[in-house]
């Protein structure tokens, strides 16, 4: 078995639409991780209103399963919102998340934990070779560049949903976003409230199943829109915060 040196105590959480092929092995392959890292420890499943058999699949492993809960948001509400209530529902000291289509390995979780210490708040993950068609790697690296650009950000890869964070951060960090832009989002907040960062790589695999929800002209055309929003509330609210300083 290998634990930390320091006790740890992790909630682990997946936002989930439309996950039926992968949930069930992503849930136990994720106990079976935890419990070799750590003794106390539980598992999340957020359903962001599934129309395939995702619920279905999590009500039947919660059946066999004490160590399971299920968020059942009954309608789609957004990436950003399935995130917010992952958040909101840990109770542990620590938050590892990853999306419910399997595209990492959460076997890597262990690499995440290896960077816990004093003082450490988010060890991200970024991807050693991002393995999606080439028109959508294209994307993900125009995205990533622009992010950086737009919002100042310094980790190497904002879209990387493979993330270990301090359940503290959220003590003074509030997010908003129901989409996708959850992440910038996130991210942009963690380094205004000074929080440290360590980085990780890890491997990202084909989408076995299902399709993404981000990929189509409609939906890209919508999160430039959606990032340009972010980055006028962002800097208002800071204009405002470095008035209310200097009055």
């Amino acid at each position: 078995m290998f634990y930390m040196n320091e006790p740890l105590s992790i909630s682990a959480f997946f936002p989930a639409y439309n996950d039926s092929a992968t949930i069930a092995s992503l849930v136990i392959t994720t106990h079976l991780s935890l419990s070799r890292i750590c003794r106390d420890y539980e598992v999340i499943v957020i359903n962001d209103g599934s129309r395939d058999h995702t619920l279905e699949v999590l009500r039947e492993l919660e059946r066999h399963y004490p160590w399971l809960r299920i968020v059942d948001h009954g309608t789609n509400r957004g990436y950003g919102a399935a995130l917010r209530t992952g958040f909101s529902s840990a109770r542990k000291e620590w938050i590892f998340y990853t999306d419910g289509d399997a595209q990492y390995d959460v076997r890597e979780l262990v690499k995440l934990t290896q960077q816990v210490g004093p003082g450490v708040d988010i060890i991200n993950g970024y991807k050693i070779e991002r393995h999606d068609p080439y028109y959508r790697t294209l994307i993900g690296r125009l995205y990533n560049y622009l992010v950086k650009l737009l919002f100042g950000l310094k980790i190497r890869d904002t879209d990387c949903d493979f993330r270990l964070i301090r359940r503290s951060v959220f003590d003074r960090v509030r997010l908003e976003a129901s989409s996708g832009v959850i992440c910038v989002e996130m991210i942009r907040r963690f380094q205004d409230a000074g929080c440290t960062f360590r980085e990780v790589p890890v491997h990202h695999f084909f989408r076995a199943f299902g399709k993404s929800q981000f990929f189509n002209f409609r939906r890209l055309w919508r999160t430039l829109i959606e990032l340009l929003r972010l980055r006028w509330k962002l800097w208002s609210e800071k204009t405002t915060t470095h008035i209310g300083n200097t009055t």
